[in-house]
């Protein structure tokens, strides 16, 4: 699986995320829609992040602290993230709480279509009671989405991993509270509090340098903190 820090055919943080979040045999979403899109807007805040394009801006810059900032706004010659990018542009400034959920919307479909191509997924069109359209994508490689997934399990039983990308995931999953959805406690020997608490460890580790660490801890509180607005929104709507 290529995982280059730039061009168009590396795989995005966003993508993995997705096809955890993708039931293998059913080809269904194991977590809400609404919460998958916040999560897929923070993905690609992380990976602008670990891409050195974004970040929470640090005390004394022209940005207020806590905003976030545009760090680098060369294009990285992956479309999705140019997307991104310049939807962050267009925000700079604001909190990332503030983004997260405008900037995952809509984005399922094309990395979808993205992982279909690569393979790892294959579309299932079907009908819903009969009458409505829908679609579905379980796994076309098991191995990819059982690799990916054994990754993430070895990182949470150690506590630790040097992986940038398997961390940002783990915080991500947490951010979600899917974490337990994808890697199964009881398969890796760990109870669901012990495996919050690793993943808390790992998204603390030495994988990325403090800068890095702190801007996508700031994403994964802005993911957090939408996810709780589109329930309490849901919520008083029912």
């Amino acid at each position: 699986m290529p995982r280059g820090p730039e061009g168009h055919g590396s795989v995005l943080v966003a993508e993995d995320l997705l096809l955890c979040l993708t039931d293998d045999r059913t080809g269904r979403l194991v977590v809400s829609g609404s919460t998958v899109d916040v999560g897929l807007g923070g993905a690609l805040l992380v990976e602008l992040a670990l891409r050195g394009r974004v970040a929470v801006a640090a005390a004394g810059e022209r940005i207020r602290r806590g905003h976030l900032v545009v760090r680098d706004p060369t294009p990285t010659a992956d479309p999705v993230l140019d997307d991104a990018l310049a939807a962050v542009r267009a925000k700079e400034g604001r909190k990332p709480q503030h983004v997260v959920g405008g900037l995952g919307k809509g984005r399922r479909a094309q990395l979808y279509e993205r992982l279909a191509a690569a393979g790892a997924v294959r579309r299932e069109e079907r009908r819903v009671l009969g009458l409505f359209p829908g679609r579905r994508w379980p796994a076309a490689d098991v191995d990819r989405a059982r690799g990916l997934r054994d990754r993430l399990a070895v990182a949470l039983q150690r506590g630790a991993t040097d992986d940038a990308r398997v961390a940002a995931l783990v915080s991500l999953l947490a951010a979600l509270d899917a974490l337990h959805r994808v890697v199964v406690p009881a398969q890796v020997g760990l109870t669901r509090r012990e495996l919050k608490e690793r993943a808390k460890q790992i998204a603390a580790g030495e994988w990325a340098g403090k800068a890095v660490r702190d801007a996508i801890a700031g994403m994964n509180a802005a993911v957090t903190a939408a996810i709780t607005v589109t329930i309490a929104t849901g919520a008083g709507g029912s």
